[in-house]
């Protein structure tokens, strides 16, 4: 008499790590319509701006690290409801604030 025993161990393949999305910095806007903000991304470079229809800007921010907006931050714009870089501040929770240097148009590193 034999016994045969045997052990399958199923090990599932990894799915490739998803790359993150470079992007390239050209000109902006001087001014950005406040109803048109559908979300925001903390970024090295600055504050990352998402726009209802998918577009992205980049707030560079005058001499403050974006580090310290991790935990949320607010924008109010001017009475004209536009967000204009050299003139509103994007302010931190903790109650500091920062002037917007300039707005950068963001692409993706691989287009024109």
């Amino acid at each position: 008499m034999t016994i045969r025993q045997q052990l399958i161990i199923r090990v599932p393949a990894r799915p490739q790590p998803v790359q993150p999305m470079q992007w390239r910095e050209k000109g902006g806007p001087k001014c950005i319509p406040a109803g048109a903000l559908a979300g925001a991304q903390i970024s090295r470079e600055g504050v990352d701006l998402l726009l209802k229809g998918g577009a992205r800007v980049r707030a560079k921010l005058d001499r403050c690290p974006p580090l310290d907006y991790y935990s949320g931050f607010y924008i109010r714009p001017g009475l004209d409801g536009r967000v204009c870089q050299d003139r509103d501040t994007i302010r931190v929770r903790s109650g500091g604030s920062c002037e917007i240097d300039a707005f950068k148009t963001l692409v993706p590193a691989g287009r024109k």
